[in-house]
């Protein structure tokens, strides 16, 4: 049973943000962090609208759990420690 909902959210190609579940077949975008999670909110609430949560494998009101990947800045390599 999954306790949360997990997605996954990363710079476009072009521009702004994908926000991508884990579990769920669902994909969108935005402009903005803030744009790229509401959207977010709002497809996963349209997808389990009038969905049996348990049978689907979730608890009952399960969290949205988001990961983050920000981009490095243009030009910047990552350094190794020690």
């Amino acid at each position: 049973m999954y306790y949360t909902i997990k997605a996954h959210i990363h710079a476009g190609e072009e521009s702004g943000y994908v926000a991508e579940c884990v579990e769920l077949p669902i994909v969108t975008q935005g402009q903005s962090l803030d744009e790229v999670t509401f959207n977010l909110r709002e497809a996963i609430s349209l997808h389990l609208e009038g969905e049996d949560l348990a049978a689907l494998g979730f608890a009952p009101n399960p969290p949205i759990v988001v990961n983050c990947q920000s981009p490095r800045p243009e030009g910047r390599s990552l350094q190794k420690l020690g």
